[in-house]
C-alpha cells in the first residue's frame, strides 16, 4: 500500500482529531491512528472508546488497504518538515512504514488495524442542523462552568434540551449554572441528552467558521458530521439536576454596570482574597455606589475599590466566590452586565444586557457566607 500527499494538508487534518488520542490509553492499540486507503481517498480515525473523531483526505493512490500508525511519532515528524509531498509506504505483511520526502527517509512500526477497535455505528433517531457559528457560541458560553467531579458524572458534561422553539445548553458544577438558549436551533423532536465535557472540547477546537454542522443523536450516542470532519461520542447516561428550580425567580435588587469595569476590579481586589475561600464581598448602596473588597486574615491583607453603577433596591451585602464571577464575565462579550440579587443567602444571576438576536444567556451564581469583620 503506497500513497503520496501533502505534508501540510495531512498534518491539518491529523491536528485536528489528534485530541482525541490518550497519552496513556486503556488499550495500547489507541496510542495510533487508523488510517484506511480505498484509492484516492484516505480515512483517518483517532479514538479512546467513547469518543471517535473521522477526517477524510484526498490522496495520490490506487492503491487499498489499511494500517494503524502510532500518531505522537507521526505528527511530530510532520511537524518538522516544511511544505512538499511525502510519499508513506506500508508493508502489509511486517506493519512497516516508510516516509518520504524530498530529503529524508524516515521508517517507523506500525500494528495491525485489525486491533483497531471497531466505530461505534450511531442508529440516528433523530437530526438538527446547525452552523459552526451557532454551536461554537453555545460551547464557549457553558462548557467552563461544567464539573471535574468525577463522582457526580451528570454535572462534568453539558445538558442539551431540543425543542420546537429553541435549543438550551446548561452547565453546572454546583457552584454557578450556566443556561444558554439558540432559537435557531429547534427540533421537531423534544428530547434532553447530557454530552461529554472532552467531546465538546474536541468540537470547539476543530470547528471551522460558519460552515454547516448536522448533529445526529440516538439514545447512547451523538454524531456530528462537518466539512470532512465526523464525530462520534458516547452521550453520558445520568440524570441531570432540576435546574430550573435554582434559578431564583423573585430578583428586586438590581445592579447595572459596565463588563470591564468590574471585572478589572475583581482581578486586582482577588488577589487579597483568602487563598482558599477567594471570597469577596460586594456591597450595594443605591442609587448608585458598589465597593468590592476582601480580606485575607492569615496575611493581614485587605483591599477594596469603589466603582460607579445603577443600582435599584435595598442596601445589601453579598459575598461571592472571586474565582468563579471573573472566570463567568471573561466568557461574556457585552459591554454591560446586570446582576438580580433577591438576598444575600441567595443566589445572584448576571445577564448580558447586549447579546445576539439568536441567543439568551443566563449565568447563576451562588453566593458565599460571609466572614464578619470590620
Amino acid at each position: 500500500m503506497k500513497f503520496t500527499v501533502s505534508s501540510s494538508v495531512l498534518l491539518k487534518q491529523l491536528a485536528a482529531i489528534n485530541g482525541v488520542v490518550s497519552t496513556n490509553p486503556i488499550v495500547p492499540i489507541l496510542e495510533n491512528f487508523l488510517f484506511q486507503l480505498d484509492g484516492g481517498s484516505l480515512t483517518v480515525t483517532a479514538s479512546d472508546l467513547q469518543t471517535v473523531m473521522i477526517t477524510e483526505i484526498q490522496v495520490e493512490s490506487s492503491d487499498k488497504g489499511a494500517i494503524a500508525i502510532p500518531a505522537k511519532l507521526l505528527l511530530d515528524t510532520l511537524r518538522g518538515l516544511p511544505e512538499q509531498p511525502i510519499s508513506i509506504k506500508v508493508d502489509s505483511d511486517t506493519f512497516g512504514i516508510e516516509i518520504v520526502s524530498e530529503n529524508g527517509r524516515y521508517k517507523l512500526s506500525g500494528e495491525n488495524p485489525i486491533d483497531f477497535p471497531k466505530i461505534p455505528s450511531v442508529n440516528r433517531a433523530f437530526s438538527v442542523e446547525l452552523s459552526s457559528t451557532s454551536l461554537m457560541s453555545a460551547i464557549v458560553n457553558t462548557i467552563f462552568a461544567t464539573s471535574t467531579d468525577e463522582l457526580r458524572p451528570a454535572m462534568t458534561g453539558v445538558f442539551l434540551q431540543l425543542g420546537a422553539n429553541h435549543a438550551t445548553f446548561v452547565a453546572t458544577d454546583g457552584h454557578r449554572l450556566i443556561r444558554y438558549r439558540r432559537f435557531d436551533v429547534k427540533s421537531a423532536v423534544d428530547t434532553t441528552m447530557i454530552i461529554p465535557r472532552k467531546a465538546l472540547n474536541l468540537l470547539k477546537s476543530s470547528l471551522p467558521d460558519n460552515v454547516p454542522v448536522k448533529a445526529e443523536f440516538s439514545q447512547s450516542n451523538a454524531f456530528f458530521s462537518f466539512a470532512n470532519i465526523k464525530m462520534i461520542c458516547r452521550l453520558i447516561d445520568e440524570r441531570f439536576p432540576d435546574y430550573e428550580n435554582a434559578i431564583p425567580t423573585n430578583n428586586p435588587n438590581v445592579l447595572t454596570i459596565s463588563r470591564g469595569e468590574i471585572l478589572n476590579s475583581l482581578r486586582r481586589i482577588s488577589i487579597y482574597s483568602n487563598r482558599t475561600t477567594h471570597q469577596i464581598r460586594l456591597k450595594l448602596t443605591p442609587p448608585n455606589e458598589l465597593v468590592i473588597s476582601a480580606e485575607d486574615l492569615d496575611y493581614s491583607n485587605e483591599a477594596n475599590e469603589r466603582l460607579l453603577c445603577e443600582y435599584n433596591g435595598d442596601e445589601m451585602e453579598i459575598g461571592f466566590n472571586a474565582k468563579f464571577l471573573i472566570e463567568m464575565l471573561n466568557n461574556v462579550n457585552s459591554n454591560s452586565l446586570s446582576f438580580e440579587l433577591s438576598a444575600p443567602n441567595r443566589a445572584g444571576i448576571v445577564v448580558p444586557l447586549e447579546k445576539e438576536d439568536d441567543e439568551e444567556i443566563l449565568m447563576l451564581v451562588m453566593p458565599v457566607m460571609l466572614n464578619t469583620y470590620a
